[in-house]
């Protein structure tokens, strides 16, 4: 196990500090001979967690959980959204480093039935990483990608054709696995498995819940080949990444590294605080959540700073160190941790579908008739109920409290909402409207970017685009250059080095004002 933990955060170090992975398993582009998938997988999926936690930063910037700090200033970009080819470039270079390792697993085990649970895996995990690039990107390189030095300039595909085609291939991990199933002499995963821990049936969950995802987003976009669904069902559980993470240089859980506090227990990223807009969702302004929001943030709600993006003043409060998303009193970064939240420690597990999001997931396709069984209020319910358990949770999984109480108040006190009180949505229209927002609420500062994604999809929670909106009733920035209604942007651009390496494929003309995600409003 030692041997392999060490193995996972080379891994994780040489896909968080550059484009390209120094100490790289595929010497050769081509022949990426030089590792087993017992090898490859662990550093993979931590390597995902990485990326994870990258698209979870970006995504809180632009749909309202994240503002501008007191004591900095130079945003730029992140509060007129009038992005370059430069902003957030790393979610391109670092996605599709990590999609070479899935498909190094998928050239190896790709007709040998023994090794069917790796080839599901890393099928599973690749279509999670497509997903997240097209989410960002809308088309980009998939029919012709990941071919090595075979095809350096892949032209780009159709987003609408990945969805469909990403929808298949969950269908075809799903199958291996159960191919594996009957095969004698399979080879288990194991400890090769630092999500599910070898669980397949957790692996068939998990690729059932995404292609729900994918499904949903896509309705009325996309055609998909098959709209059904394992009997396995859908995530019932929070799927976290954990490869052994721990206060040490270089294995510290990547959202604490990034928001909390580096290994020596300097202070991460301070330059960023709650944005007014989320807040009101717990304190009373928009609904009453005193037990997420303690939670969530540091001495909720009367300490809790807060802004609404794009305001520069002196005389706004700096984020404190640990950042306002560690509750904890405890600010020495050598011993904290052991929190509730999103941050929670170290040793914590990166999310990278949480039960709350398959339960809204799962709503929303009862609600639409994507799920042909269920019911839609009990699964929203549910949603909130998980929301509550996973950031109540601390570090090792255990909980701090019985979430269970403050559940039932959360209810109670929202009793007169129809955003929490699912009975009282009156139309189809405003039952959607309850599970985004409640889906917005639980991805804060956890998944951020889906919650980007969802907003861009349904436009959910509701903002007021009027003139002179204050900051609780949006989310946009207050010096945005958005020509939108709703003065936010679509979506970031390709990175330079697209423009200046696949300067014949890539699509020309896309604005962050303009060009949508084809599943977009």
């Amino acid at each position: 196990m030692k041997r392999i933990i060490g193995f996972i955060f080379i891994g994780v170090i040489a896909t968080t500090t550059s484009c390209k992975k120094y100490l790289d398993i595929n010497q050769d582009p081509n022949n990426a001979t030089s590792a087993t998938p017992e090898l490859i997988l662990p550093q993979a999926i931590t390597g995902t967690a990485a990326n994870i936690n990258g698209f979870n930063s970006y995504g809180a910037q632009l749909t309202g959980f994240m503002a501008n700090a007191g004591g900095y200033g130079g945003f730029g970009t992140s509060i007129t959204y009038n992005f370059s080819s430069g902003d957030f470039a790393g979610r391109w270079s670092t996605t599709y480093d990590n999609l070479e390792d899935y498909q190094a697993i998928i050239n190896k085990t790709d007709g040998d039935a023994t090794y069917s649970y790796f080839n599901a895996a890393a099928r599973i995990m690749r279509a999670l990483s497509f997903q997240l690039l097209v989410d960002a990107y809308n088309d980009v390189p998939y029919t012709e990608a990941l071919k090595g030095a075979d095809n350096l300039t892949p032209a780009y595909t159709d987003a609408k054709s990945i969805y469909e085609d990403l929808a298949s291939e969950l269908d075809k991990a799903i199958a291996a696995i159960n191919t594996g199933h009957t095969t004698p002499g399979v080879v288990e995963l194991n400890g090769s498995d630092v999500l599910f821990h070898g669980n397949v049936d957790k692996w068939k969950q998990f690729a059932n819940t995404l292609k729900l995802r994918i499904l949903i987003h896509g309705f009325g976009k996309a055609t998909f080949a098959n709209s059904n669904f394992d009997p396995v069902g859908f995530l019932d559980k929070d799927a976290l990444i954990n490869p052994g993470y721990r206060r040490d240089n270089g294995r510290q859980s990547p959202k604490w590294d990034s928001w909390g506090f580096s290994a020596t227990g300097s202070d991460a990223n301070k330059a960023w605080m709650p944005n007014i807009f989320v807040f009101s969702f717990y304190n009373g302004t928009k609904l009453v959540d005193d037990g997420r929001g303690a939670a969530l943030y540091y001495h909720f709600p009367g300490g809790t700073g807060t802004n609404r993006l794009g305001v520069e003043s002196n005389s706004l409060v700096s984020s404190p160190s640990g950042s306002f998303w560690y509750p904890s009193d405890n600010r020495d970064g050598k011993t904290a941790g052991a929190a509730t939240g999103a941050l929670k420690g170290p040793e914590a597990g990166m999310p990278v579908i949480t039960a709350a999001e398959s339960y809204f997931l799962q709503a929303e396709g009862v609600l639409k008739g994507i799920i042909q069984t269920g019911d839609d209020a009990a699964l929203f319910n549910e949603g909130i109920a998980a929301s509550f358990d996973y950031l109540y949770q601390l570090p090792d999984g255990t909980h701090a409290v019985d979430p269970a109480a403050d559940v039932a108040t959360y209810l109670s006190d929202n009793d007169a909402s129809y955003l929490v009180n699912y009975s009282l949505a009156a139309s189809p229209e405003q039952k959607l409207e309850a599970i985004i927002t409640q889906k917005y609420i639980a991805l804060n500062f956890v998944n951020s970017d889906e919650a980007w994604n969802e907003y861009r999809r349904t436009h959910y929670p509701a903002i007021n685009n009027d003139a002179g909106a204050t900051g609780i009733e949006t989310f946009a920035s207050s010096v945005s250059q958005s020509t939108r209604p709703d003065h936010l942007p679509t979506r970031i651009l390709y990175p330079t080095n697209e423009g200046a390496y696949n300067s014949t494929n890539v699509p020309k003309n896309i604005s962050p004002f303009t060009s949508t995600i084809f599943w977009a409003q």
